[in-house]
């Protein structure tokens, strides 16, 4: 197979967020017949489901890859488990880590628990601004351009932070 560009958006509101997001970023460099491309900087943002827990910490990360996206969705879902991320807990309510496969290459894919393009990447902010940093021009298959879609949503609660308190991962070669 040859290697696809994934994007993925990274969220954590639990348990230290940016350090959450910085070890499933080191995570993903990791993953077998991957490399990580591009890093997006850290972003707070208030929680999008019920108002009565922390900010979220957001970031976008791009990824080559030779992994199907099923097999990356599962990689992704097994570093969810590893730190610590509960499934049975509220819709759209705090955790640790939240991994969400956004783009895949040009591909569209509808299968049982797998959409991609993300199907709520269009009206996310927290999603759009850290994309649009690292891939200004990326087609989204199916949707608009990334400078509509990011003029169509309301951009004034994602706030950039200051480095993360670790060094984020070396970019590194494909495995």
């Amino acid at each position: 197979m040859q290697s696809v560009t994934a994007y993925i958006g990274l969220g954590s509101n639990l348990d230290d967020p940016a350090a959450q997001v910085a070890a499933a970023i080191d995570a993903l460099a990791n993953l077998p017949e991957s490399s990580l491309r591009t890093v997006s900087s850290l972003y707070r943002n208030p929680p999008m489901g019920p108002q009565d827990q922390p900010d979220y910490v957001n970031a976008v990360v791009a990824l080559d890859t030779r992994l199907a996206p099923r097999v990356l969705l599962d990689a992704m879902q097994a570093i969810e488990r590893a730190q610590g991320r509960d499934r049975s807990g509220q819709r759209w309510g705090p955790r640790t880590i939240d991994l969400d496969l956004l783009i895949y290459g040009d591909s569209v894919v509808h299968e049982d628990h797998l959409t991609v393009p993300h199907p709520g990447l269009r009206e996310r902010a927290f999603v759009l601004v850290p994309l649009a940093e690292i891939a200004p021009h990326v087609a989204i298959p199916g949707q608009p351009a990334l400078a509509t879609l990011l003029a169509a949503v309301d951009r004034a609660s994602v706030v950039p932070m200051a480095a993360p308190s670790r060094p984020m991962p070396r970019i590194s070669s494909t495995r």
